[in-house]
């Protein structure tokens, strides 16, 4: 797998497009740096990782409204091992009339590209999520 962020973004897409409950895939640190951004702000309900026989993987508890629509619309990955993409402080872009949140892994962190922009950073944008 040669970009085990868009492979997760997948997995959530293909879950989310067949209405289940919950995906697993295998884990890693910045994927729950990604997950932890997405439960903050409320696209995921919860996520869990384990570990059994030396493999680690994640499970990740979808969230859906009483009419089963999906908290998550869509999800872009933008920064690709062969491509990355980088923005400065002041030229953290706004996906869909800011109506999308882009992913920036910064200096301190992953954060949302609001949190970097207040706080004056700048990154690699991973993805944008709506």
């Amino acid at each position: 797998m040669s970009d085990p962020i868009a492979d997760m973004l997948t997995r959530i897409r293909n879950a989310v497009a067949m209405k289940k409950e919950f995906v697993e895939f295998p884990s890693s640190k910045m994927k729950s740096s990604v997950l932890s951004v997405m439960k903050k702000e409320g696209y995921i309900l919860n996520f869990t990782s384990t570990t059994n026989d030396n493999k680690s993987s994640t499970k990740v508890d979808l969230k859906y409204d009483s009419e089963r629509n999906s908290a998550l619309k869509g999800l872009t990955r933008v920064s690709t091992p062969g491509l990355r993409s980088y923005s400065r402080k002041d030229e953290i872009p706004m996906y869909m009339g800011g109506l999308a949140i882009s992913v920036i892994s910064t200096s301190k962190g992953v954060m949302t590209g609001k949190e970097a922009f207040k706080s004056n950073l700048g990154g690699e944008i991973i993805c944008y999520i709506w």
